[in-house]
């Protein structure tokens, strides 16, 4: 299954950057680079290598209702301002990076023993 760019989760999405840039003399009038970053963003979520390989190792399932579910869950905690956010659901926990649009990590309910997370400023509950 490909979504976003992640065929399998084997890997992460990797967005390809235009190397087109305009310099102040230029009457070509392009996008800056940081609305560039935005509009890619918002595309969809990202998963990096390393999400994508805990997903695959720990079994957790992934299908289109589960994207739209983080999508939406992220979507929501941007919206209230969140940066880095932890996605609980039956599923698992997925940690987002909410600026850069990315999943950073994953882990099944399993393997949550000790239940404590770092680094995080949001929770959200699907």
């Amino acid at each position: 299954m490909e979504m976003n760019g992640v065929q399998g989760l084997e890997s992460g999405r990797i967005g390809a950057v235009s190397n087109d840039t305009s310099t102040a003399g230029s009457k070509v009038n392009q996008p800056a680079f940081g609305r560039l970053l935005q509009e890619q963003a918002r595309e969809g979520l990202n998963f990096s290598k390393h999400a994508a390989k805990r997903m695959n190792e720990r079994g957790i399932a992934f299908d289109s209702q589960l994207m739209s579910d983080l999508e939406h869950a992220v979507e929501g905690a941007r919206k209230k301002g969140a940066k880095d956010v932890a996605v609980i659901g039956a599923q698992g926990v997925f940690i987002v990076n909410v600026p850069n649009n990315t999943v950073v990590t994953t882990m099944s309910q399993s393997d949550m023993k000790e239940r404590v997370f770092t680094n995080i400023d949001s929770a959200v509950l699907m």
